[in-house]
This record gives structure tokens, sequence and C-alpha cells, in this order.
């Protein structure tokens, strides 16, 4: 694994900054190279016993997009105009809160809220991302997503869709799809059973659609079926593996919440959290033997990191290593792997907090600039060669100095962050109930 990640980063970085202090000279040290997408070629590159289980995966996911699009298509009759899609909203969980008093979710708000939520579940059983639950159902023929972020078709961005018009259509991005089944099953809660029916049978789809996604290795793609580019690679970014798992791990345990799932589909639930643990582990990056942090996303063949958008390269992300780690350590049992695991991230994090420096406003623009007694603050991204920051621009460069990328991208993007802060607090907590 470690040789893989080395050859995979030799070509396109080769890194020397310093994790405190900013490079007396800012270079441009690398240029980002695209993800590569699951394909049947790579597959049949792989050792013989693995590729009969990816190779029926990826024919799967194919049939479900086939099945997906003809479902949509025969909504409308020939030739008729489809409803515009719709429209996209940022930030916040899209009217879908998960933390009101328990008989809110029997109340009519709460229910038109559901009765949208079903009527834009994909036929694959999951749903898109970036919308407002609370507008009106879905009508026939309308899209389960909205338009493409990047509707521009130029293929030199990495995030330009095969498809503009076909994309995120079942999604785990942005806290999509499980959001949703959160929500159906608070709503399902509160009903007799006659009236909840169809909000569990949703939610029974949506488990059924968790399980279909997840890859032969334990890992979850960020869309699915599979897009194709870096959607493909398993997706550690807004915590998509991690939400999967603890969704399918309160699935599996029942309760009054999820008891309404059948038997059999909560022990698939069971162990289908635990393949994700599973990957979690060995997708954790090693620096000279030690183990540090966790990507934004890996490769679903190989674990290596897989770079994102044009500005995102291949790195140990520590705002996606924070969120990993907190979910290691709501573990009730945590096995040995699980134990060092957790351990060698709270030491990388530790080993990379900034301080006397601050992210802030200026004239120019956002910048990294010297403030006594500043931090910790944390680089988003950290080379995997060297483990020192890294910042990706639009044009693809890579750079040493987030100080030296364009304006647009400096202000665009969260550079440094704070939460790794969370993550050490909960290891003082974690570690007395747990010694090493």
């Amino acid at each position: 694994m470690i040789s893989r990640i080395s050859r995979t980063m030799a070509a396109g970085l080769a890194l020397c900054v310093l994790a405190g202090p900013m490079p007396a000279i800012a270079k441009v040290i690398g240029t980002n190279v695209p993800a590569q997408s699951l394909t049947h070629e790579r597959i049949a590159a792989l050792p013989a016993a693995e590729r009969a289980a990816w190779a029926a995966y990826l024919r799967r996911s194919e049939a479900q997009m086939r099945a997906d699009r003809a479902s949509l298509a025969a909504e409308l009759p020939a030739g008729a105009t489809p409803p515009p899609p719709p429209q996209a909203v940022g930030g916040g969980k899209g009217n879908m809160p998960l933390d009101r008093d328990a008989s809110w979710y029997g109340g009519t708000e709460a229910r038109a809220v559901a009765d949208t939520i079903v009527s834009f579940q994909t036929p694959a059983g999951g749903w898109s991302k970036n919308q407002d639950r609370a507008i009106a159902p879905r009508r026939p023929g309308q899209r389960f997503a909205n338009d493409a972020e990047t509707m521009d078709p130029d293929r030199s961005n990495f995030d330009a869709p095969a498809d503009r018009f076909w994309t995120f259509v079942g999604t785990l991005d942005n806290d999509a799809t499980t959001t949703e089944m959160r929500f159906l099953a608070r709503v399902a809660e509160q009903l007799p059973a006659a009236e909840a029916a169809r909000y569990r049978a949703s939610f029974v789809k949506g488990v059924r659609y968790l399980l279909a996604a997840q890859y032969p290795n334990g890992g979850w793609p960020q869309n699915w079926p599979l897009e194709g580019g870096f959607h493909d690679a398993i997706t550690f970014n807004d915590n998509a593996v991690a939400h999967a798992a603890t969704l399918l791990q309160e699935v599996a345990a029942g309760g009054a919440r999820y008891g309404f799932v059948p038997a059999d589909l909560r022990r698939q639930a069971a162990r289908a959290a635990d393949r994700g643990i599973a990957i979690i582990i060995r997708a954790q990056v090693r620096i000279g033997g030690t183990l540090a942090g966790w990507p934004q996303q890996v490769d679903p063949l190989t674990l290596a990191p897989s770079s994102a958008r044009n500005y995102e390269p291949q790195s140990i992300a520590s705002a996606e290593t924070t969120d990993i780690l907190l979910f290691l350590m709501q573990q009730p049992r945590p096995s040995s792997a699980v134990n060092a695991a957790i351990r060698g991230g709270i030491a990388w994090l530790k080993a990379k907090a900034i301080y006397n420096q601050a992210w802030t406003h200026t004239p120019e623009g956002r910048k990294i600039v010297p403030q006594q007694g500043a931090g910790p603050i944390w680089s988003r991204n950290y080379s995997i060669t060297t483990g020192q920051p890294i910042f990706g621009d639009k044009d693809k460069s890579i750079h040493d100095d987030v100080n030296f990328i364009s304006i647009g991208r400096r202000n665009g993007y969260n550079w440094y962050v704070t939460s790794p802060q969370q993550a050490i607090d909960a290891f003082a907590k974690w570690s007395s109930n747990n010694p090493g």
C-alpha cells in the first residue's frame, strides 16, 4: 500500500513545505491529476480472485443506471416537455430538521416534507442533494436532481459530469440520502402503522440502496449508480462512509425507530457497517511507516488517495480525519486495529497543529498571516509524501503557500480549519476509557 501511494504521487507531487512557518519562497510544486473511474478494464487487471465481485458490482451499477433513466423517461408521453428541475439550495438540511420534538414529526408540516422526500427517491432508492424538501412533491417527468454544479461541458474540469442533466442521481454527498432516511424514520415513528407504511417502505428501499451501493471491499462511492471520475472514489468527504455505516449500525440494532426493518435486512446492515469500518482502517495513510490521517477520497481498487475537483489534490485531509476519528471513537468495543487507528490519527493531528498564524480576511482577500497567540489551526490538505500543507488552484496547479493561489480560490474554499481540536478534545475522554 505504501509503495503504491508513493508511486502514485511521485510523478505529480514533489513537496517541500513546512507545517508551521510559511515558505520563504512560494512555489508551484505540482499539477493535480484526475481520479480514475471504476472500469471493466481496470477490474480485468485485478488478481483473478478479486475480479468476479467487482465485475458483478459494475454490471449491476450499469444496469441500475439504465433502469433509473428508463423509469424517468416513461413518466411522460413521447415529445412532452418535462417540468423544470428543482432549484438547488445550499447549506442546512434542506428543511429536514432532525432535532425537533418527537411530536413535531407526526404533524402536517413534517408529513408534507416526508411526502416530498418519498416523491424524489430515485428508482435505485437514493436521493440527490441540495434540495428544499419543503417544496411540492416531484411531478411526473421532473428530474430527480438539480442542474449540475458545473454546467460548463469543458472536460478539463474534473467535476464536469458526463451528462450535465443526469448527475448526483443518488448520492451520499452533502449528507444526502442518509438525512432523508433519518427524517422518514422519525415521521414514521410518530404515526399509526397504516399511515407510516409508505414512509417505512421508502426507508427500507433506502437501506437496500446503501447495501447495493457498497463496494465489494466495504467502501461507498460518492454517487450510485456510478458516474465515473472522482465520484467513483470511496468518499470520506462530508463523512459519507461514516454516515452510511452509522445509520446501518442503528438499523441493525432495531429498537423502536428501526424495528420495522425486516430482520434479514438488519443482519445485512450489521455486516455492511462492519465492512465500512474495516475499509476506513485500511485507508488510513502511513508516512514512513507511521499511521497518519485519512484522505478526502481513495481509489476504490488501490485505496490510494484520490484527487477530486481541479483544486483538490491527493492529500491527507485534516477535516475528514477529524470526522473519521470522531466516528471511530463512538464504537462501543473498539478492536486493536481501531484503537491503533485512533491513536495514530490523533498523534498526526497534534503534530500538524499550527500556532501563531491566522486564516483571515485582508484587503487582498483571505490570507494566512502571522498573529501571535493564534491557533491552533490546521491546513485543509497535507502532502501524502511529506506531510506538509498543500493548496490547489482552479488551473490544477498545486502550491506550497495558500497566499499565492488565485484570489477567487483563496476566498472560495476553507483552506484552514479548526475542527480537529474537537477530535483531540474527544480523545482525552476516550483514552481514559480505552487505555492503550
